[in-house]
């Protein structure tokens, strides 16, 4: 059986950390005014980049458990 260390660790440590810088870059785009939420165009795009991040961490968790469970 694979360890924690080396199946779940690196998950977790990719999205928090990687998570750290995605959404301080979506906070500093957001108060530096370089998207205006009011244009549809921006908007679509900003919820494209937050459910596409979400969408990755679900795939790639879905991916390990299949990897180790199934």
């Amino acid at each position: 059986m694979i360890s924690f260390f080396n199946s779940w660790f690196p998950f977790i440590y990719l999205y928090v950390v990687g998570g750290i810088f995605f959404f301080s870059g979506m906070y500093i785009i957001k108060k530096s005014g370089a998207i205006d939420l009011t244009i549809n165009r921006h908007r679509f795009w900003y919820k494209v980049m937050f459910w596409g991040y979400f969408y990755f961490v679900f795939l790639h968790a879905f991916l390990i458990i299949a990897a180790l469970y199934f």
